[in-house]
């Protein structure tokens, strides 16, 4: 089973995030389950949230809250400086985060393998909004592949049925592909 916290603020829709990833996993013959952490102010716009997510072959029975994961996902660079994002990241895991620095500007912890993706940027040239999650979601998909890039087109489109959902998919398919094979991804 695979573990995935994903990091950002209330409205930037990591809930979301989660679900739609859910929802490819099931698409790709998984099980798979997600759900929100909203304690702390995390239902107010602007405040951090946590979401989880888990993948895996068999079902799954655990309910808490992700501790140690594979992947971590954060969705706005700026929540290095207010959460411990990298926190229990599991050796060999990943952190995948939505900046076009280079991740050892970024004030992560030493140690943990980060992938930096232009997300927003991505997100304003295809959907015209800094909307960045579909585009985090092709990244995951090229990165992890633990969830195939054509369930993450296909739950994106059920989601957003549509002009929206096509703009979303088209975010997710352009990040995707710009990172298909590159060193790190």
């Amino acid at each position: 089973m695979k573990e995935i916290r994903i990091h950002g603020r209330g409205g930037q829709g990591s809930v979301v995030t989660a679900e739609i990833l859910a929802v490819a996993a099931f698409e790709d013959g998984k099980f798979s389950q997600a759900f929100p952490y909203l304690g702390g102010g995390g239902d107010r716009r602007g405040a951090p949230v946590q979401a989880f997510l888990r993948i895996g072959d068999a079902p799954i029975r655990l309910r808490s809250k992700i501790h140690e994961p594979d992947y971590v996902i954060v969705q706005d660079p700026t929540l290095v400086k207010e959460v411990e994002v990298g926190k229990g990241l599991k050796p060999g895991g990943i952190l995948i985060i939505n900046s076009e620095r280079d991740p050892g500007d970024l004030g992560l912890p030493a140690g943990i393998r980060a992938v930096a993706v232009p997300a927003s940027r991505i997100a304003l040239e295809v959907i015209g909004r800094p909307i960045m999650n579909t585009a985090l979601m092709g990244a995951f998909s090229a990165i992890s592949q633990e969830v195939s890039l054509p369930a993450v087109l296909r739950a994106i489109r059920v989601k957003f049925p549509g002009e929206v959902g096509e703009k979303n998919a088209q975010a997710a398919q352009r990040m995707y592909e710009m990172l298909k094979g590159k060193e790190g991804a």
